[in-house]
């Protein structure tokens, strides 16, 4: 490997370790209610993630990562596709990781109902989980039926307008199906207020 190279690649795990030593407001998340993570985001879905696959951005200085998603149901906006690329922040190339604290946390061959929105992220436009980790409902098959559980449990939130800290469904989550119609009610209600507005 090149001198040069090696410089490069040092200079870049330092700007990493710089960005992960930030302070802490950087990555301060605001808490965000289920009502607020739909009316907030253009689509929502329940799907499977297939693949991951990180890449450096066209411009060559940022990592992000590409989510191949299976798409079993929308539960808001329009998906005219069975599987669609969801693209987040961060990921691993070779031996340089892009961390992002708070980020979410996609793994193959798990269900998620995820929160997402054409956003612009370092050198490019993409569908992504604007909200990170609270954008990322974990569904967990349990002895009471399936549960939809935050990934932002454990992220320590700034208390929303009413003063709640906990993610929607605190730790033990929400049931699934109860979830799934809260979601499609209140898209349904935002529908009929947009066409109020107009």
């Amino acid at each position: 490997m090149s001198v040069a190279r090696r410089m490069w690649r040092g200079m870049m795990v330092m700007a990493i370790a710089a960005g992960v030593v930030a302070p802490v407001s950087a990555t301060t998340l605001v808490r965000a209610s289920l009502e607020g993570l739909v009316k907030s985001n253009q689509t929502v879905i329940v799907g499977e993630v297939l693949d991951v696959n990180s890449h450096w951005n066209d411009e060559g200085s940022f990592i992000l990562t590409d989510v191949k998603v299976s798409v079993a149901d929308v539960l808001k906006g329009q998906v005219d596709t069975d599987e669609l690329t969801v693209t987040v922040m961060g990921g691993r190339v070779g031996d340089l990781t892009t961390l992002i604290i708070g980020g979410p946390e996609l793994i193959p061959g798990r269900a998620y109902v995820m929160f997402l929105n054409n956003e612009s992220l370092p050198g490019t436009q993409a569908l992504t989980v604007r909200d990170l980790c609270q954008g990322v409902f974990d569904i967990r098959n349990t002895t009471d039926g399936a549960r939809a559980v935050s990934q932002a449990n454990g992220h320590p939130l700034v208390p929303d307008s009413l003063g709640y800290i906990d993610a929607p469904g605190g730790v033990e989550g929400m049931p699934f199906n109860a979830m799934v119609r809260s979601i499609r009610d209140i898209a349904a209600t935002q529908q009929i207020d947009n066409r109020e507005v107009k």
